[in-house]
């Protein structure tokens, strides 16, 4: 019997199970995938490391950085020189900053719309956002009800959604205000959130985020076994046995470290509390897919440009350079809508990748050495990313059962962080967070 058994090999599950391991615990980590890091996942293209899912870092994301720096994964920082480019209603247009070069009134309207944004989340208080003294009206409405009541304009809704895409992976109709207010709060401000000097986006690791959970993973040795999904989980006030198809496990605790809708994959024994068991069904993954291209240099920095813009056509909505040096390759980075990506072909994904790179950057970008996208939502285990796009009423409902226990099960993720949810240092913290729960259960070890 373990002490522990970890359910999922992703940032989350791997700190909790490195800490528990150091405190002195027996730990067995259960991974439904191939591999481990869960929706950090590094390929490369054109000899290059980039990543398939998290791929960015900001200062005051403390853990993960202090974590990476811990175990020898450097950063370098994000290309951000010259002039960023939209390409907005039929025009390419180029900017500095944030935000985008618009009318003064549009531009007064963002700063309007932001300012709101961040007054309401200062009165949603971390982790417990369904207390807010206004969280029922907030979780009653979209993140687009919400806009179209406090009358944004159209280019502030337009600049909403190309937000709530690369944030949640939905649209502002399917996400949740009270959802938005405190993710915002949770990242210190959208600021924050969005930006790259300074913010979120400021640095990345040049061998991929996937190599901080495969140096967990190394550590961690024949505790982690892969390609074992749990089935089931039996447990009770003082012991769990999980089974996957080639076996059973018994602990003492389990830190189930998945997202929140792949909870209901699994069968518990006796069955959850009726919050929690419901908790899985409201709580969806978004959907957001990625394209990379590689060219000999990276010539838009000859042109003046530093690789990120913004799109108001799809499929590519937001880019970033992510070249490894002057000399090239040079690498750019496109988020795309899997809306309208997702369900094409291979050679129809690359060419409407291809256009879309080209309608910011000009001709030459239709004409790349490599190519390589990936869509989140075609995984065959766990599908879906970046992380949850809460649907209105769900905070209100089920948000109180998100992280808290059952008995000796306890659960991790990024979902489940007070800050930096949805991003690696979330994770990390939740991570953290589950391991201190489960030791302070167990008591200490001889």
């Amino acid at each position: 019997m373990s002490d522990v058994v970890v359910v999922g090999a992703g940032f989350a599950g791997l700190v909790a199970a490195r800490e528990l391991t150091a405190l002195g615990y027996d730990v067995t980590v259960l991974e439904g995938r191939d591999r481990v890091g869960g929706r950090s996942h590094t390929t490369t293209i054109a000899g290059v490391p980039v990543d398939l899912g998290a791929t960015f870092v900001g200062p005051t994301q403390t853990e993960v950085l202090a974590l990476a720096a811990e175990l020898g994964c450097p950063t370098v920082p994000t290309y951000d020189t010259g002039t960023n480019l939209i390409r907005w209603r039929g025009r390419v247009k180029s900017y500095r900053g944030t935000i985008p070069r618009l009318s003064v009134l549009e531009l007064l309207d963002v700063s309007r719309i932001q300012w709101r944004v961040e007054r309401l989340a200062r009165r949603v208080p971390l982790g417990q956002p369904w207390s807010a003294p206004n969280a029922e009206r907030l979780d009653g409405q979209t993140l687009l009800g919400w806009l179209h009541s406090v009358h944004a304009g159209s280019s502030t809704r337009a600049l909403m959604a190309i937000m709530a895409r690369v944030t949640w992976g939905c649209e502002p109709d399917e996400v949740s205000m009270l959802q938005a207010v405190h993710y915002v709060k949770a990242a210190g401000g959208i600021g924050p959130m969005l930006d790259v000097k300074g913010g979120a986006q400021q640095d990345r690791f040049a061998a991929g985020t996937q190599q901080i959970a495969l140096r967990m993973a190394d550590q961690l040795g024949d505790r982690v076994r892969l390609n074992s999904v749990v089935e089931r989980i039996d447990h009770d006030a003082g012991h769990a046995t999980v089974h996957t198809a080639t076996g059973s496990h018994a602990a003492r605790a389990v830190v189930v470290a998945v997202p929140p809708v792949h909870r209901g994959a699994i069968a518990f024994t006796p069955e959850l509390p009726a919050g929690h068991a419901e908790l899985t069904g409201h709580w969806p993954q978004g959907n957001l897919s990625k394209a990379y291209a590689a060219y000999e240099t990276p010539f838009w920095r000859a042109a003046g440009h530093s690789g990120e813009a913004l799109s108001d056509e799809g499929p590519v909505f937001i880019t970033f350079d992510v070249t490894p040096s002057d000399d090239g390759p040079g690498v750019l980075l496109g988020f795309t809508d899997a809306r309208t990506f997702d369900a094409l072909a291979p050679g129809a994904r690359r060419a409407r990748a291809l256009d879309g790179f080209a309608g910011l950057f000009g001709e030459q970008a239709r004409h790349p050495i490599d190519y390589v996208d990936h869509r989140w939502s075609a995984e065959p285990f766990a599908p879906g990313g970046p992380t949850a796009a809460v649907p209105p009423g769900s905070w209100t409902t089920y948000g109180r059962f998100l992280r808290q226990p059952v008995g000796v099960v306890c659960w991790a993720g990024t979902e489940t962080a007070d800050r930096w949810t949805g991003f690696l240092d979330g994770a990390v913290r939740s991570g953290r967070r589950a391991a201190a729960e489960v030791a302070a259960h167990l008591g200490a070890r001889s």
